[in-house]
């Protein structure tokens, strides 16, 4: 009897023992507020994805002619090969020339870089949803401070904006009214909208802005080690990431990084240190120098980071945010220590590891594809 007693308390603890193991990472990332992206995408009641908007939206995307020298393309800040960012501290669009990293304002020069960093559009569409997978497409936070609410909103901004794609061909009122007589005065334009939209002028800026929103939203990366792990596949990230994603929960990361997208795009004041290249201080709206949590997803492929683009690498956000023994990046001079947001009080625990399980939030499966021509004519992509 005793014999037998003490082998069902072994095998009992055991098997606790196991279970402990292998469900202390999950029990984490549970608590931490974490989830997986979903398989399907949000969409708007009033805008629908089909595959007529998704094509039309695709050229658009690469079509230099929705810029005022019809020579810059949303694609030319947002490229495949860059994960849909840029890889630059600042981007580069009126005037420029190259993709990516390699891009550069031709000479002479009379337009300033974007204010801020480019971001990734590579899972916008899932902008603003909570751990529990609901969302509001038509009001999804997007930008560095959040101004615009849904991609849509969000599509049109670069268009009129002098330095990113407007210029100096016409004002910012004038903007949209010129692009819209452009698409109309292009016979396969008007085809493609026709069958996207109906209807008896179906180039207009609104659906413009929609039939970019519905490509936009099949940029989407789903399938990265960690969402696999989340869904139950425990062999998904290495012991290392796990212990990596433990330590980005002690270290207290998940307070504002949570959630399928790793962001609760709420703003923040940091404190990070202005970009030189910008002429004044970005202060932010209305002054206060806060700026979005961005999502972690895919940072393998959008350094630098933060909204100046001054840490060039995860070590230096690491630091940023807890030096340790080393330097720590400069701060904000115009941002007071008591003015910093008290989130930011966190202590890294093995940032090695973190930034292994960080690697967990990339896949390259997204969409890379380049269409070989557009309605315009003109080169795709612009120069």
């Amino acid at each position: 009897m005793l014999s037998t007693a003490w082998a069902l308390a072994v095998g009992f603890f055991l098997l606790v023992a196991c279970q402990k193991e292998e469900e202390g990472p999950v029990s984490a990332a549970a608590t931490a507020g974490f989830s997986a992206l979903p398989l399907s995408v949000p969409a708007p009641a009033d805008n629908p994805s089909t595959l007529a908007k998704v094509a039309l939206g695709r050229v658009l995307f690469w079509d230099p002619v929705l810029s005022g020298g019809k020579d810059v393309s949303c694609a030319s800040c947002h490229h495949p090969a860059a994960g849909y960012a840029d890889g630059l501290d600042l981007a580069v669009g009126v005037n420029g020339q190259g993709t990516g990293a390699a891009r550069r304002f031709r000479s002479p020069n009379s337009i300033p870089f974007g204010p801020r960093n480019t971001p990734s559009v590579l899972n916008t569409a899932f902008n603003g949803m909570m751990a529990d997978g609901s969302s509001q497409p038509s009001a999804a936070p997007m930008f560095w401070d959040n101004r615009a609410l849904s991609l849509e909103s969000q599509a049109l901004g670069p268009l009129a904006n002098f330095s990113e794609m407007r210029g100096h061909q016409y004002s910012e009122a004038l903007a949209l009214d010129s692009l819209v007589a452009r698409l109309r005065g292009i016979a396969e334009y008007q085809r493609l909208f026709s069958a996207a939209f109906g209807g008896s002028t179906p180039i207009t800026a609104g659906n413009l802005a929609k039939a970019l929103a519905c490509f936009e939203r099949t940029l989407v990366s789903t399938d990265t080690p960690f969402d696999r792990y989340l869904r139950g596949d425990k062999t998904a990230l290495s012991d290392e990431q796990v212990r990596g994603l433990n330590a980005f929960v002690q270290s207290g990361c998940n307070k504002c990084h949570s959630g399928p997208m790793l962001s609760d795009y709420q703003l923040h004041v940091l404190g990070v240190v202005d970009n030189e290249k910008n002429q004044v201080s970005d202060s932010g709206p209305n002054g206060s120098y806060a700026f979005r949590t961005p999502s972690l997803r895919n940072l393998a492929f959008t350094a630098p980071y933060m909204h100046s683009g001054k840490l060039p690498d995860l070590q230096a956000v690491l630091r940023f945010y807890d030096p340790g023994p080393g330097p720590r990046p400069p701060l904000n001079p115009n941002v007071a220590p008591n003015q910093r947001d008290p989130l930011l009080n966190v202590r890294v625990t093995d940032p090695q590891a973190i930034i292994a399980f960080l690697g967990a939030l990339s896949s390259s499966s997204f969409d890379q594809t380049i269409p070989a021509r557009v309605p315009s004519g003109l080169r795709v992509g612009g120069n």
